[in-house]
């Protein structure tokens, strides 16, 4: 049978193996009462099929039948096939069953079974918590159904009462009660018989459970006995698997044994190589050193002349900086300008395209799409523009391209054609200086020397900078240019048609004054370029003549010094030649002179001799050559020009001392030579950590002898190293100060140079103040000078303390930069004494005097024969401590053990006191043993601290005074262990009427520890008392204490001397009531008491500390014998303020520390947000702008704490104090506190003469009340206000209603019912929302509503009570009465006229005058629900006349489109106190009209008005409009459209006139005594100002002349009328001759208005005379 439901997963347990894996997951399905249906799916099934069982309220399901579990169960053992046995490494287990391996099905159907098995226990507890919780909802069920049916009972005897009583309203309310409570009742009585029937059929289900657990019992032991089966084989083959990895560790264990020899041999080998090697490093090390020292000297020179060329490049640098700063200053003003003058034209473009678009739509064109146009027009030409420009830019690209390849193909054709010359740079065409500089710039160079390619490009840009600073800057960057241009030149020439052209090595090209040379020598002698000369057709290789010596070589030169040297050159070619001088080098030729005279024809093997004179000038190395022709063509001899230098090396640079025994001293000596021409200084630093760069190691053996890289410059530079050292000492620091700062030594790191003292007589400095630590340490010389062309030795000293190899790396620091930092490495191995004591540190921890302690000391002796031990005792010690045996022989690579006996006396500190101390008790004894034949004794130490068996008390006597028989006294004392040891105590004997705690007077003191022992005396009878307690000690000693007391009855009794409060929560209170006795008979309770007299009156006094929890009321009072008094102990647990400061503080420190960690994470991410930022100059180079903060660190500068804090911090102090507190209360744990709150009760009434005089107290009749008073956490607590339990309400104007919520947060684990106390009914106060049941963490707001009626203040207490706490809220607010005053004060509020869909707006001011923020509305009559009745809206003013009283409606016409013509911004808020508001009345109106009008009222919340004003306007569609006149039309305009009637079709005149709007204008003329009154009539004419029409109108009557005869006259005729404005039209009539009583006389007329349109009013004049009085 299967049951849909969820499928559940059982996990596997920890201990199988992947069986499980391999079979299909069980499928579970299982309802609300039935057991589950198991199937096992296919392995197919995925891992979604698994889920959470899920038990749903289903009913009736029937019990499932297992028959899965029966299938395995009846699995028959003949079904067993074999299978491929499994490995052990976390496939199938392997079990042994009857001697045969398991099968893999057997496995897999015993770990199916296991997992079955144990899904059914699952289901089964499953069930049975079912099951109870079923019960538990039963039995709370019926407790609710009897505490409603008490409930029930209790309202119907209220009912009756209340009936009794004729209390109506009462009675009305608890009959709805009681018929809320029967519906409840009911509902709780069927959810009870639901929940019993459920509870039938989970108990039902269980049992069938049960029955199926026992029907698979016999099934469950199989499986068990399976399981244990295959753990034992699994625990077999384990044991076998670690006996086979014990094997394999021993087969590996020799093979690293034998490795390990083979390792030895290999080792002693490489050591015999190695040692060769050093020895023919040491010759060739010989050897190297003249090319070193020679190489030295050049660099120092060339080097110093590159720093002061570098130093002028500096200065032009900087200057040129000044000037672009300058430049940079000037454009950014001339920028301002631009931009000043941009934003003109832009007003100006804009004034003119205003212009113009106004003139477009005077002509009737659209400006916006002819605009538009313009914009396309002109975007279409800049782009047409740009696309030239670029096709210009790009032909000048390709032309110039095709430039240069053709140049390119003409040199590589005119290469072709020409002999091999040194270099094809001479074909470059430069005239003057800059042309030799720039050809020995584009000379070859090594690629790694920086410096020296420099130095061309600095020496170009003097020649060509100029005297301006902007000038060097532009000149600068064209050198760069021409630097890149130039070398594609040369790149492209450097590229022959033959490699082995180019196979000689030319180190710079001749100048252009040796190819004109070449040139004249050619044309001079045409013999030899016609082929006068027999050269022999033998090819000739290298230069035709060659030199004695080979190099031209000045070494060590001085400034102002004259140098010469003699030089042979000798014909070595195969053919009579010549030889002609053309020059020197450039860079030779004002220092280098050559007096060569030119010998004429030579033949093979003759020679010429020539002088050279060198002048040096500057202190440089120099370098060039001396260039010649021949026949056979050019050549040249090399000049090398060096100054002094240092030639720095040591004759080794590892020293190994071997192997020394411990105790023996012995020493190296390092030989430090300067073969150079400089002193300098030098410094021995074992601290300092070099770079790779400089720790290379300088020894001439590591120095190239290739002459070559002579012309290389070293890195590192030096600023102030221009002169020589010789010209006086400095120290090191001072020259490290001046190292530069562009080169690699200071972007790499500062060199660390210890400091070095020169003497003046330059004799070797003595360091006695530094010291090595270690074996291996310097010897006295430390640092000194070493002079040129001298040795000095330094000492190193091997004193080995420790067997092991030692190791000490130091350099050799100097203060001249070029020379690098020489390391030096020593090793040495220490090797033990033959004898020795195999612990050389005995310790016999802790002991105590007068007791025997006793170790072993073993001798180890590696020697190769016996030797003798005399074991020896310092004589202080001898009484004390004993070695046995006192002397014995040790055998050949053996051990021996000696006894040592230590027994420590009294007498230890007075015997030993160098050995001993006496304040700590620590022993340190040094102990030796003699050997025979060996120098150093076996030493070793025995350390032991010695202590005391003592136990102290703080006092010998302890008096307890007077104890009250009622009364237990306490009194404590210090029992102290002075010992190192722990020691255990006992106070044994203790008399009945005193108790020691803790744990009875027994217990255990740890060393230096001190122990309260609290002594409780409790007075059986009123007597004294002298007794001794005794304590003894585990070390058997006794210890005495004597104690003393006084038994006193006292005059009053307590009820009850101890009061357990229950646990209170914070904020809630508890309340214990007691009574203090007088009784009628006291007795005097010893004799030591005062006698008094029978039956006086007492007073008395409790005394609670300030600050307390405790509150006793009455706390103070009078008795007389035989009465009592009832006190009121009330509980009142609270968080101390002490505690609450703390919190804050903390709160503050954390809220700081969080701003500052964001602020540096602020920091950190604007540093990362500065990147560097491409600078693109002048001349097209790219430049790097790092942004300044890129230099701050990443953490929180120190300026950052001073910043001004955030507005969440400097919040008052009390808010503060209020987060503390909830935060306090929200961790809150427990608090236990126990007080003794004395009474003092008096030994009668003051005296009668003196009554306010104090009364005499008896310290012997105090009484003690002991309080227990447990606070815990409170489970309701305020979240919102700030956790405050103040609601106030501050101001609230009189009428209005304001809420507040305040937040309650359940913290307990338990639901919490919450129900409050009862307002005030007649009171502003009240509870909008109700209560309501919280689980554990919920939280419920509490709304309520202050509407006060009169102007006062108002105060009442709310309590939120629950089961375990009542939380008081206490509510306060003020009542005022709101003045709000309107700039309007009503009536009516007239727009005027208005163009159609146009809009006017009128501002009205509201300015409140009270202290509290007022709320009001602003409602309009037309937006109203209801409309006023009467007036217009009645169809009774419809139908009246009015003529003479014009009906003047509340809401007039309305807009077409729906929405309102008169509208209000804002339509409500809030006026602040002392402030004012502006309400803005917008008129806009849809479609002509002059009856639009609507009624605006203000007024407050309260519902009291502040203004009511009826607003009303005109529309109209052209911008002139006439007033006055008769009304003609309803005010009333309907939606509908208007009805079309058949009309006769117009004729053609009529379509051509315009549309004309009567107006009838009655004029009145009065007879009255015989006396007439004319008649007169105004009308108004106005003109609406627009915004897109400014000039005004015109208007004038047509056929004004004629209407004189009938006697109207019209003032004016005629006129204008600006925009905005009214002009007045003066209508009159006076009746002419003629005229007839009663007669009306009429004409009409028509009015032109002239404006944006031609608009005509016929008017129509009627007139009459009347005889009545108006």
């Amino acid at each position: 049978m299967k049951i849909s439901c969820q499928e559940v997963v059982i996990l596997n347990p920890p201990g199988e193996m992947d069986v499980e894996d391999r079979e299909s997951p069980c499928e579970i399905a299982s309802d609300s009462c039935g057991l589950p249906s198991v199937h096992l799916s296919t392995g197919e099934d995925s891992d979604e099929d698994f889920s959470c069982p899920e038990t749903s309220n289903e009913d009736g399901a029937a019990l499932s039948h297992l028959d899965w579990l029966e299938e395995l169960y009846e699995f028959p053992s003949a079904r067993r096939e074999d299978h491929d046995d499994v490995d052990g490494d976390g496939d199938l287990a392997v079990a042994a069953v009857d001697g045969e391996k398991r099968r893999y099905a057997e496995t897999a159907r015993m770990f199916k079974l296991r997992r079955n098995l144990d899904q059914l226990d699952c289901f089964h507890r499953q069930k049975e918590r079912d099951v109870l919780k079923a019960r538990e909802e039963l039995k709370l069920c019926c407790h609710n159904i009897e505490s409603l049916v008490e409930h029930r009972d209790n309202l119907e005897r209220e009912i009756e009462r209340q009936r009794a009583a004729d209390d109506s309203v009462a009675v009305f309310r608890l009959r709805s009660q009681h018929k809320h409570l029967c519906q409840e009742l009911q509902t709780e009585e069927e959810l009870e018989g639901h929940i019993n029937t459920g509870l039938k059929q989970q108990e039902l289900v269980l049992r069938e459970v049960e029955v199926e657990l026992g029907r698979f019992s016999s099934l469950r032991q199989e499986v068990q006995e399976e399981q244990r089966l295959f753990q034992a084989h699994k625990n077999q083959k384990t044991s076998t698997r670690l006996q086979q990895e014990r094997k394999a560790s021993q087969n590996l264990q020799l093979k690293m044994q034998h490795l390990k020899q083979k390792q030895a041999v290999l080792l002693k080998t490489e050591e015999a190589g190695c040692q060769t090697k050093i020895e023919e490093g040491r010759a060739n090390h010989k050897i190297a050193c003249n090319y070193l020292k020679e190489t030295i000297r050049r660099m120092q020179r060339q080097e110093a002349e590159k720093q002061q060329q570098r130093r002028e490049f500096l200065e032009k640098r900087i200057q040129a900086v000044n000037s672009l700063k300058s430049n940079i200053a000037a454009t950014q003003e001339s920028l301002r300008l631009q931009q000043s003058r941009a934003r003109v034209n832009a007003q100006k473009e804009e004034v003119r395209r205003r212009q113009l678009r106004e003139s477009l739509e005077a002509q009737g064109i659209n400006s916006i799409k002819h605009m538009y146009q313009q914009k396309q027009v002109e975007e279409i030409k800049r782009k047409q523009a740009e696309f030239e420009e670029r096709q210009k830019s790009k032909r000048v690209e390709i032309v110039a391209k095709i430039l240069q390849e053709e140049r390119q193909v003409k040199s590589r054709r005119r290469h072709r054609g020409l002999p091999p010359k040194p270099s094809t740079c001479d074909r470059v065409p430069l005239p003057g200086r800059a042309g030799e500089t720039l050809l020995r710039y584009l000379a070859p160079r090594p690629p790694s020397d920086p410096e020296e390619r420099a130095t061309p490009l600095i020496r170009f840009s003097d020649v060509s900078s100029s005297s301006s600073a902007s000038s060097d800057v532009g000149d600068l960057e064209e050198t760069v240019y021409r630097e890149e241009d130039h070398r594609g030149l040369a790149d492209s020439l450097a590229e022959p048609e033959f490699s082995g052209l180019w196979d000689q090595n030319h180190e710079q090209l001749p100048d252009k004054k040796m190819a004109v040379a070449q040139t004249e020598v050619k044309q001079k002698d045409p013999a030899l370029a016609g082929g006068a000369l027999n050269i022999p057709a033998k090819k000739m290789r290298g230069p035709p003549f060659i030199s004695k010596p080979e190099v031209i070589f000045f070494k060590d030169f001085e400034v102002g010094i004259i140098y010469k040297q003699k030089i042979v050159l000798t014909n070595v070619s195969y053919v009579t030649n010549y030889c002609k001088l053309l020059g020197v080098s450039a860079r030779l030729k004002d220092f280098l002179s050559i007096n060569f005279e030119p010998p004429g024809s030579l033949s093979t093997g003759m020679s010429c001799d020539m002088q050279a004179v060198f002048q040096p000038t500057i202190n440089e190395d120099l370098k060039g050559e001396v260039h010649f022709v021949s026949a056979l063509g050019p050549f040249s001899v090399p000049v090398r020009c060096t100054i002094k230098k240092c030639e720095l090396e040591v004759d080794g640079q590892f020293i190994d001392f071997g192997s020394h025994v411990v105790g023996q001293t012995i020493s190296r000596i390092i030989t430090l030579t300067n073969k150079g021409a400089l002193a300098t200084l030098f410094s021995l630093d074992t601290s300092s950590c070099l770079i790779p760069e400089t720790s290379r190691v300088q020894t001439a053996s590591n120095v190239s002898a290739n002459t070559c890289q002579e012309n290389r410059n070293p890195d590192t530079t030096s600023e102030g190293r221009s002169r020589s050292v010789s010209m006086g000492t400095v120290a090191l620091s001072e020259a490290l100060q001046k190292e530069h700062p562009g080169s690699e030594a200071s972007t790499t790191g500062p060199e660390i140079v210890p400091e070095a003292r020169a003497s003046s007589d330059g004799h070797v400095q003595m360091s006695d103040s530094h010291a090595d630590s270690g074996d291996l340490s310097l010897g006295y010389v430390r640092e000194g000078e070493i002079g040129p062309l001298q040795s000095l030795q330094l000492e190193v000293l091997f004193s080995p303390t420790i067997p092991g190899r030692v190791q000490l790396d130091f350099h050799i620091v100097f203060s001249d930069f070029t020379s690098k930092p020489i390391p030096i490495q020593v090793r040495g191995v220490a090797v033990s004494v033959p004898v020795w004591v195999v612990q050389p540190s005995i310790d016999l921890k802790i002991c105590m005097f007068d007791r025997l302690y006793q170790d072993s000391i073993v001798v180890q002796s590696r020697a190769s024969s016996a030797l003798r031990l005399t074991f020896e005792v310092c004589p202080e010690m001898r009484k004390h401590m004993e070695l046995l045996p006192k002397t014995a022989f040790i055998q050949a690579r053996s051990s021996f053990n000696a006894q040592l006996k230590f027994l420590p006396r009294s007498s230890l500190s007075k015997d030993a006191k160098n050995l001993f101390d006496s304040d700590t008790g620590v022993l340190e004894v040094p102990m030796a043993v003699q050997v025979a034949g060996q120098v150093t004794a076996a030493r070793f130490t025995v350390h032991a601290v010695v202590t005391s068996s003592e136990l102290q008390f703080d006092r010998t006597l302890v008096d307890f005074g007077f104890c009250s028989v009622h009364q237990s006294v306490t009194s404590s004392v210090r029992l102290t262990n002075p010992s190192l040891l722990p020691q255990d105590f006992g106070f044994l004997a203790v008399p009945e009427f005193i108790e020691l705690q803790p744990n009875d007077g027994f217990g255990t003191l740890l060393p230096q520890e001190t122990l309260e022992i609290d002594l409780v005396f409790s007075a059986k009878k009123a007597k004294e008392y002298n007794f001794q307690l005794r304590c003894k000690s585990g070390m058997n000693r006794d210890f005495l204490l004597s104690c003393r007391a006084a038994g006193v009855r006292p005059p009053l009794q307590l009820s009850h001397s101890l009061v357990k409060f229950g646990a209170t929560a914070l904020g809630d209170q508890s309340t214990a009531v007691l009574h203090l006795i007088y009784p009628p008979a006291n007795r005097q309770s010893s004799k030591s008491v005062p006698p008094v007299g029978k039956d006086a009156p007492r007073l008395f006094s409790f005394s609670v500390p300030e600050g307390s929890d405790i509150s006793i009321a009455p706390s103070a009072g009078r008795l007389l014998a035989g009465e009592r008094c009832l006190l009121q102990v009330t509980f009142r647990p609270r968080l101390p303020d002490k505690d609450i400061q703390e919190e804050a503080l903390r709160l503050l420190r954390r809220a700081e520390l969080h701003r500052v960690e964001e602020l540096g994470r602020s920091r950190r991410a604007e540093q990362e947000a500065f990147k560097e930022v491409p600078v693109v100059t002048g001349k097209g180079k790219k430049a790097s702008v790092i942004p300044k903060t890129s230099q701050a660190s990443d953490g929180p500068q120190p300026d950052q704490l001073t910043e001004s804090p955030t507005p969440a911090e400097l919040r008052p102090w009390p808010e503060r104090q209020e987060e503390a507190r909830a935060s306090l209360l929200h961790s809150f744990t427990g608090r236990y506190r126990e007080s003794t709150v004395p009474c003092f009760v008096s030994d009668g009434d003051p005296p009668q003469d003196d009554p306010q005089a104090q009364p005499a107290w008896s310290a012997f009749n105090t009484l003690y009340l002991q309080l227990q008073c447990p606070a815990v956490q409170p489970p309701l607590v305020v979240i919102s206000n700030s956790a405050r339990s103040v609601i106030d309400f501050h101001q609230v104007a009189v009428g209005e209603r304001v809420l507040k919520r305040f937040t309650v947060q359940n913290i307990s684990p338990e639901t919490l019912d919450l129900r409050s106390s009862v307002l005030d009914v007649h009171g502003p106060f009240s509870l909008v929302k109700a209560l309501r049941c919280i689980r554990p963490g919920e939280k419920h707001t509490v709304v309520l509503a202050f509407s006060p009626s009169l102007e006062k203040k108002y105060c009442e207490l709310l309590e939120v009570c629950s089961q375990k706490m009542t939380l008081e809220m206490t509510l306060s607010g003020v009542a005022v009465v709101p003045a709000v005053t309107s700039s309007h004060p009503g009536g009516v509020l007239d727009f005027g006229h208005v163009l159609q869909k146009e809009s006017t707006t009128r501002v009205l001011k509201l300015q409140n005058s009270s202290v509290v923020a007022v709320g009001f509305r602003a409602l309009l009559a037309s937006l109203s629900p209801s409309r006023p009745a009467g007036g217009a809206d009645s169809l009774t003013s419809l139908l009246r006349t009015y003529t003479d009283s014009p009906v003047h409606p509340t809401v007039g016409p309305q807009n077409f489109s729906g929405l309102s013509v008169f509208s209000v911004v804002p339509p409500e808020g809030s006026v602040a106190p002392g402030q004012s508001l502006d309400i803005t009345v917008t008129f806009r109106p849809d479609h002509p009209s002059v009856h639009y009008s609507d009624r605006l009222t203000v007024e407050l919340t309260n519902k009291s008005k502040v203004c009511v004003v009826d607003v009303k306007g005109a529309a109209s569609s052209h911008n002139m409009y006439l007033l006055g006149g008769d009304v003609l039309t309803v005010p009333i305009e309907s939606l509908l459209p208007p009805l079309t009637t058949r009309r006769h079709p117009l004729t053609e005149l009529e379509l051509k006139e315009k549309p004309t709007t009567p107006v009838l204008v009655t004029l009145r003329a009065t007879y009255t005594a015989g006396v007439l009154t004319p008649a007169v009539r105004e009308l108004q004419v106005g003109c609406i100002a627009t915004q897109s029409v400014t000039k005004g109108g015109e208007f004038h009557w047509d056929n004004a002349g004629s209407l004189q005869q009938l006697g109207f006259s019209v003032e004016p005729s005629k006129g204008s009328v600006e925009t905005g404005h009214k002009r007045t039209v003066t209508v009159t009539w006076v009746p002419h001759r003629g005229y007839k009583p009663h007669e009306v006389v009429q004409t009409c007329l028509p009015l032109t208005l002239t404006g944006d349109d031609t608009h005509v009013y016929r008017v129509t004049l009627m007139a009459l005379v009347s005889t009545t009085a108006d």
